[in-house]
């Protein structure tokens, strides 16, 4: 008698499991480069909580722009600024009024060396260095945002002679920790220490966000992830306080 009870038991959360995830999809998700760390954490969090998987393809805002214009199957879309996701509404490729504010990004000058970039970047005036990277302002918000610091330096003209460009903030950072640019302006989630809420590699400046622009990361759900129960369903987690969790843990400012 209390063997069979057992055994329904089991049965019973057997099929509860089964019907819970008979119904778990797949979304196809386009997310800008910086957001690399963080988003494969809130993905993994997110199949854990919902059943759901997100297949994640990172790279630059800019180009996403074009695949998505292009047909590609993405159905969300993480962008690194806000301007991208506004477009995308407007050309008629994603859900209007479906954007919101994820991050707000921050930008550092960073070596893989010590004692190459203070505190206070006053390395970007004295010099001593032959390449500095940046990500294509082209295809790149923190390109632009790194142009801007230069600007407010009025360092612009003299440096651009020394720039290695990325295509993305992904590969900016490469260029540095491989030493083939000695500094570079990176993603401060690229370089954080996210378990001890610092940088404790290389040297660095955080740049003061009086110098640039603010980077506003927006979400947006594009049109073929509308009927998709999973794409709607990691847009409300990423408001989520698991999520949220892990985006400050990285360094990012939240929407107020």
């Amino acid at each position: 008698m209390f063997s069979k009870k057992i055994i329904r038991l089991f049965v019973s959360a057997a099929l509860f499991t089964t019907a819970s995830f008979t119904h778990a999809e797949t979304t196809l998700v386009a997310v800008a480069a910086n957001f690399t760390k963080p988003m494969n954490e809130i993905a993994a969090a997110f199949e854990k909580n919902t059943g759901h998987t997100a297949k994640l393809s990172f790279g630059s805002s800019g180009k996403f722009v074009a695949q998505i214009e292009n047909d590609a199957p993405f159905e969300v879309f993480l962008s690194a600024d806000n301007e991208s996701p506004t477009k995308l509404q407007k050309d008629g490729f994603a859900v209007v009024k479906s954007d919101f504010t994820y991050a707000i990004g921050k930008l550092v000058l960073w070596s893989a060396l010590p004692n190459v970039v203070d505190a206070q970047g006053q390395v970007l005036s004295k010099g001593g260095f032959k390449h500095i990277a940046l990500a294509d302002p082209k295809l790149a918000p923190y390109g632009v945002a790194a142009i801007e610091v230069l600007k407010s330096k009025k360092l612009l003209e003299k440096l651009t002679p020394l720039f290695v460009q990325g295509e993305n903030i992904a590969q900016t950072y490469q260029f540095v920790s491989t030493g083939n640019a000695e500094l570079g302006f990176v993603a401060l989630s690229q370089v954080i220490d996210a378990d001890k809420g610092k940088i404790v590699s290389g040297s660095s400046w955080l740049i003061p966000e009086s110098l640039y622009a603010p980077l506003k990361q927006d979400a947006v759900l594009l049109n073929k992830g509308e009927s998709n129960p999973a794409a709607v369903a990691l847009l409300k987690f990423l408001k989520s306080e698991p999520a949220l969790a892990i985006i400050k843990k990285y360094g990012y400012g939240l929407a107020n």
